[in-house]
């Protein structure tokens, strides 16, 4: 299991999602957590280290740190 760690200004925008947001975008970091590489999708050129996540309502921008196990939070978007 990886670690989550957020971006200090994509953690205040995590933190002003409306709560339905919140929860849906929380249980997918959850997954990802798990199995990073089959609960993402590459970000821009396919590799195994910047990778997005994508919900209904919501987009987050990772960078993937396999050797340590951490997926860092770099951007969270509200799609609406």
């Amino acid at each position: 299991m990886y670690r989550l760690k957020f971006d200090p200004s994509a953690e205040v925008v995590f933190d002003s999602l409306p709560p339905h947001v919140s929860e849906e975008l929380t249980l997918a970091l959850a997954d990802a957590c798990y199995d990073p590489l089959g609960a993402t999708r590459s970000y821009g050129e396919a590799d195994d280290v910047m990778r997005t996540v994508v919900t209904e309502h919501a987009q987050v921008v990772l960078l993937v740190g396999h050797t340590l196990k951490t997926i860092t939070v770099l951007q969270v978007g509200h799609l609406g």
